[in-house]
């Protein structure tokens, strides 16, 4: 087993995009004892970051316990050793964008966000290829919520790059007491696992908010893993992945908790919140709203069949009420478990 005591940390780390998530691995490599800022547009936001230690907007009832350095120059926040890229999936392309011409040649960009980019079905990987090909990219992801990290309470992630020796450079740059990265080379598994499990927590919300009983909520989870498995596998991820962190880990955690966005979107639904609603510009970002259609299209390139993915989305797309959705699911020809289709 590789030890990654040895293996010399990045120095200095920059984090675009000061919400949430951003906010906390920002927090997060202050801890690890690297020298650390914290790109974003909003000004108030960054004020109320280096001034009071604090984030009502996105992290309420938490004062950090580092102080951390912000700025809104991009040029400042390129010139770094590694770069923590901590958007959402669908504004990924325009910040790699508004970076591109300042990156370094050979700065690791690590990506954290977890989805798939609606029209072009891209993996962020993918997406930062176009605009920072001079960058080597990199995947955070697995069970954490932003508020956990920022308090400092333990969690486990795993980060993926194209080579082992990068990978476990920066799970030594990012890792600390109570933040523990394993190191992959999977970036396909590590990315779908993340998205993809973005859809299911949305179904499993919806089986909750509708009170479907615990037994269909379990069911659901156990389906929807596999049909993740099958698509994942199908487009180049490796088995173990999936059973990690990034994959079972990631859909034990936001498939039954409130915490989870996504899970909370679909459990609005669910009790019968308007979708539209839910949608609405200012209301919280859930990734699988966007991710669940292309996932559907993804299963039609690799002939997959994902009837739980595709219900979540003809359900969002207003093509099916969650009613019709759920006894369509039940209705569906029996097969012995094993099978693949």
């Amino acid at each position: 087993m590789s030890q990654l005591s040895n293996v010399e940390p990045f120095k200095r780390v920059s984090v675009l995009g000061a919400g949430a998530w951003g906010t906390a691995l920002a927090l997060n490599a202050v801890r690890a004892g690297r020298d650390v800022v914290l790109w974003g547009r909003n000004h108030e936001n960054l004020q109320s970051i280096s001034g009071t230690r604090q984030l009502p907007a996105y992290l309420p009832d938490i004062t950090f316990d580092q102080p951390l350095e912000t700025t809104t120059d991009v040029t400042e926040a390129a010139d770094a050793d590694c770069i923590l890229l901590v958007a959402p999936a669908q504004s990924t392309r325009k910040i790699a964008e508004d970076i591109g011409f300042y990156v370094k040649k050979g700065t690791p960009v690590i990506l954290a966000a977890k989805g798939l980019e609606k029209g072009t079905q891209r993996m962020m990987s993918e997406v930062l290829s176009d605009y920072l090909p001079q960058a080597v990219p990199a995947i955070l992801s697995g069970p954490s919520f932003a508020a956990d990290v920022a308090r400092g309470l333990p969690t486990a992630v795993t980060i993926a790059a194209g080579s082992h020796p990068l990978a476990e450079r920066l799970c030594a740059t990012l890792s600390n007491t109570s933040f523990r990265p394993y190191a992959s080379t999977d970036m396909i598994g590590v990315q779908l696992g993340g998205a993809l499990k973005n859809v299911l927590a949305i179904a499993c919300g919806i089986v909750v908010g509708k009170k479907l009983g615990a037994s269909a909520h379990a069911a659901l989870m156990t389906r929807g893993f596999a049909e993740m498995q099958r698509l994942a596998l199908k487009a180049g991820a490796r088995a173990d992945t999936l059973m990690g962190l990034s994959g079972f880990g990631d859909v034990a955690l936001s498939c039954s908790n409130a915490q989870s966005r996504n899970f909370s979107f679909g459990f609005a639904l669910g009790d019968g919140k308007d979708l539209s609603e839910l949608l609405a510009p200012g209301a919280k970002l859930s990734e699988g709203a966007f991710t669940a259609r292309v996932a559907t299209e993804l299963a039609d390139r690799f002939d997959v069949e994902m009837p739980i993915a595709q219900a979540v989305a003809d359900v969002l797309d207003r093509k099916s009420s969650i009613d019709e959705a759920v006894t369509r699911l039940m209705s569906r020809p029996l097969r012995r478990e094993s099978d693949h289709h």
